[in-house]
């Protein structure tokens, strides 16, 4: 992370030490999301820390609403969004694991990780995997499939992605592309037409020329 410079007696803000926080939690674990080495990095002192959290628990309080509402919230938006097939539902979910403004893998990874120190972030975890579970469920029953096939489906395409984070899994994104069609296809039983294709890779900056 990047020192940052400051005239003497700045604060810095809440989100300058939410962000510090946030990079401690990916780079080595909740344990480093102290009060202390997060104020050396930043160059600011502990009592400017107070201006704008009561105290650690709440900067952890903060993190965990960054990640409920950017992973959670934004993965149940997309299982939302307007959609003419199942094909195209299932490429706005597919968004989310293109784009980390959508969805962060990292950050993802740090909170489970978290979760095995913790019994109540565990339950976070397990509220949050509820949730996005059943917006992928509905969203298989809102284009006709029944409820178990729509429960098995949803499962489906949610734990190969999180095997995909806890793994840690690194593709290149040609290849990341090519696969992805034959996801949709396993996934929804129907193979995306073209036209599918094109409009997912245009909104990603993707040519389907790059797939070699």
């Amino acid at each position: 992370m990047t020192e940052i410079s400051h005239d003497s007696g700045w604060r810095g803000s809440q989100e300058v030490w939410l962000q510090a926080a946030y990079e401690a939690l990916l780079e080595t674990g909740v344990e480093s999301v102290k009060i202390l080495p997060l104020g050396k990095k930043l160059n600011l002192s502990r009592t400017s820390f107070y201006w704008f959290f009561k105290d650690r628990e709440e900067l952890l309080a903060a993190l965990l609403t960054r990640w409920r509402e950017k992973n959670t919230g934004n993965l149940v938006k997309q299982c939302e969004a307007y959609a003419e097939s199942i094909v195209e539902a299932m490429f706005n979910v597919f968004d989310c694991w293109i784009d980390p403004k959508l969805f962060d893998p990292r950050f993802e990874f740090a909170v489970r990780s978290w979760a095995l120190q913790s019994e109540d972030i565990s339950t976070e975890i397990e509220n949050a995997d509820r949730a996005r579970l059943s917006a992928l469920q509905q969203m298989f029953m809102r284009f006709g499939h029944a409820e178990l096939d729509a429960d098995v489906r949803a499962r489906t395409t949610y734990l190969v992605q999180i095997g995909y984070v806890s793994m840690r899994t690194k593709e290149d994104i040609s290849l990341r592309m090519k696969r992805i069609p034959h996801y949709v296809e396993v996934y929804t039983g129907i193979a995306p037409q073209q036209r599918d294709l094109d409009r997912f890779f245009s909104r990603h900056s993707f040519r389907a020329a790059d797939l070699g």
